[in-house]
């Protein structure tokens, strides 16, 4: 199988189309110089034989006799079948050409006038025109191959040079690609490019962090696993001390499987990157999300209020990678929210599309930390601190924005932020 060119496409498509239109242009203005020739000689012969009908001469008295009258042959003829029209043809006689005209003499006596005039030269001459005219059509043609080569070199050159950026590039150094460099039609693929240049920017970072992090983590409790292994062998100890040393074992290893969880789940988000997008409503989401929070927020004393405008907003997404955002930003919110606070869920229609917002009372954060880099912790709770990592994975596979600020309002506390663009989505009407 052939694979496909667009520029061999191009110049195919162009060259054709050129070729075709030089053609009948070039068939029309033949065909017109043609017949305004001979509709010219046909004038000349009929001028000719009302003259001899008028005047019983060929030229008026007052005229000049043209060249052309010694290459006319005029004739009186009767026909069987009288006929009023006049009627002209051209006929082929010793390599010469000849135009003949009947015209009307006498209608009484069926006596026509029969004009023939040697057109010869007239034919030569149209022969000399087609024959430049197809020497102009040659040129014109290779003209167009040249401007087609030329033009699609041209229209090429971007994405060779985009290509060649992109070919220079690796992990370590990778830069955007100037879009005002980029004509104009290019600029959209440019600033594309460029978003996934700063997604590849971030995959890197953050695995390089989390491999890192990883390790850590991982060594941290094997060492004090070791340790507490060797301090209990060093002498004989009792039962209870032997049972101790085993429960803070394995407490650590719970820990430990925790974190390997924690990576198992960046593993099946990946994955669940490459899943169909399906359209839903994502207000519907946010509704049953706020239902199923709403009742473990009861349970820790706590308040779950929403708010959500419009009624629906129709998006085309992977359900599941926008399920574990709003998840990790309630269960954040109401992790950090001391009791007899409350935690707002709320959505609201602006310029780029849809904003999702999870509001806490909590204690707020450290602007200057990077919380969505892996292992980042804030505050005094447990946890791993994979949580905003995968969060901010799932948003940049949505084409999301995600971010994280201490509010705004005078009350301490965080505002967690998701930001849907309407490119891919639509709002619903209002209901009513």
């Amino acid at each position: 199988m052939l694979t496909k060119s667009i520029r061999r496409s191009f110049l195919i498509q162009l060259i054709f189309a050129s070729a075709s239109l030089i053609l009948i242009f070039s068939s029309v203005l033949f065909f017109y110089i043609e017949k305004s020739i001979y509709d010219e000689k046909q004038e000349e012969l009929i001028t000719y034989a009302k003259n001899i009908v008028e005047n019983k001469f060929v030229f008026h008295i007052d005229e000049t006799i043209s060249d052309n009258f010694f290459s006319l042959d005029v004739e009186i003829i009767t026909l069987k079948k009288p006929n009023s029209q006049i009627s002209a043809y051209e006929s082929t006689k010793e390599k010469r050409n000849y135009l003949t005209l009947v015209y009307p003499f006498d209608e009484s006596n069926g006596t026509y006038l029969k004009l023939t005039k040697d057109i010869t030269p007239t034919t030569q001459l149209l022969k000399k025109i087609l024959n430049y005219i197809f020497i102009i059509n040659i040129a014109g043609f290779l003209l167009v191959i040249l401007y087609a080569v030329t033009l699609s070199k041209t229209l090429v050159a971007p994405i060779k040079t985009l290509s060649a950026r992109l070919s220079n590039m690796n992990e370590h150094l990778m830069k955007p690609i100037r879009v005002e460099t980029l004509p104009k039609e290019f600029e959209p693929l440019g600033i594309t490019i460029n978003h996934l240049i700063s997604r590849i920017q971030n995959f890197v970072k953050y695995q390089k962090e989390l491999f890192i992090g990883t390790a850590h983590e991982l060594k941290t409790p094997l060492a004090v696993i070791k340790l507490k292994n060797q301090v209990t062998l060093i002498k004989k100890r009792s039962p209870e001390e032997y049972i101790d040393a085993l429960n803070v074992t394995n407490k650590t290893i719970d820990e430990m499987n925790i974190i390997v969880s924690n990576i198992l789940n960046i593993g099946r988000q990946e994955g669940a990157q490459l899943d169909k997008p399906v359209e839903v409503d994502i207000i519907a989401i946010l509704r049953q999300k706020a239902d199923d929070f709403q009742l473990l927020a009861e349970n820790e004393g706590k308040k779950l209020n929403i708010h959500f405008e419009p009624n629906g907003f129709m998006a085309t997404l992977q359900v599941s990678l926008l399920n574990q955002i709003i998840q990790n930003f309630l269960q954040n919110a109401l992790k950090f929210t001391p009791a007899n606070k409350s935690v707002t869920l709320k959505s609201s229609q602006d310029d780029v599309g849809l904003l999702i917002e999870v509001i806490d009372e909590g204690c707020g954060i450290d602007e200057s930390v990077d919380l969505f880099a892996p292992f980042k912790r804030q505050g005094n709770k447990s946890g791993v601190g994979l949580g905003l990592f995968l969060a901010k994975s799932a948003a940049d596979a949505l084409g999301a924005k995600i971010k994280i600020s201490n509010r705004s309002d005078g009350v301490e506390g965080t505002v967690a932020s998701l930001q849907l663009n309407s490119k891919l989505s639509c709002i619903l009407p209002m209901k009513k």
